[in-house]
């Protein structure tokens, strides 16, 4: 006799996996070397920009946003985003110290705005929407921090153009981050990631 009893799929679970760990720490890995290389990077443009309109420097901002949206899109699972990119800022921190503990501060900031887009969808949406989102309220939450830490002293004028340019460059970013795990996906590595193989049905 054939059981007529209705299948389901498996449940998705959106606890962590040792591979999950290892991969988000790589990723924050990757991502502290970025940090680190667009320190001497940055400082070129910022001089140039900062005379042209105060604040619009923010739009050079984007490349220290990527570990959250990067990991959150890889790993899909609570945390990932605060995780990687907590674990780049003190790797930067450590390679860098003379920032001082503030990095972390930023780090965890900028990692909550990435994970704030993901948690509110539940952690059932990663396409290239979601990524520029993410990144865009990365931008927003480090400027909520930037804006009292390092410029109080600022005018309105000031706030506003760096929060508009800072959110602009971090949705940026984020939409960056989705091709590139596409191009990730594609070489296998994440095949154990349900990110990997929706990138390669993708394709």
């Amino acid at each position: 006799m054939t059981s007529t009893t209705p299948t389901t799929a498996p449940r998705r679970s959106l606890s962590w996996r040792v591979v999950d760990i290892v991969v988000a720490s790589v990723v924050a890995v990757a991502c502290s070397v970025i940090f680190l290389a667009w320190i001497p990077l940055s400082a070129g443009p910022t001089t140039l920009l900062k005379p042209f309109l105060p604040g619009v420097q923010g739009i050079l901002n984007g490349p220290w946003l990527i570990a959250g949206p990067l990991a959150g899109l890889i790993v899909r699972k609570p945390g990932a985003a605060v995780y990687a990119e907590f674990v780049a800022a003190a790797i930067e921190l450590l390679v860098l110290p003379a920032y001082g503990a503030s990095v972390l501060l930023s780090g965890v900031v900028q990692g909550l705005g990435a994970e704030l887009v993901f948690a509110v969808l539940a952690y059932r949406a990663f396409g290239p929407v979601v990524a520029l989102l993410s990144g865009a309220a990365a931008g927003l939450a480090e400027t909520f921090l930037d804006v009292p830490v390092y410029y109080g002293g600022g005018t309105a004028e000031f706030w506003l153009v760096y929060g508009i340019t800072t959110i602009v460059s971090g949705a940026v970013i984020g939409l960056v981050c989705a091709p590139l795990v596409r191009a990730i996906a594609a070489t296998g590595v994440l095949d154990r990631f349900a990110s990997g193989r929706a990138a390669r049905r993708a394709v």
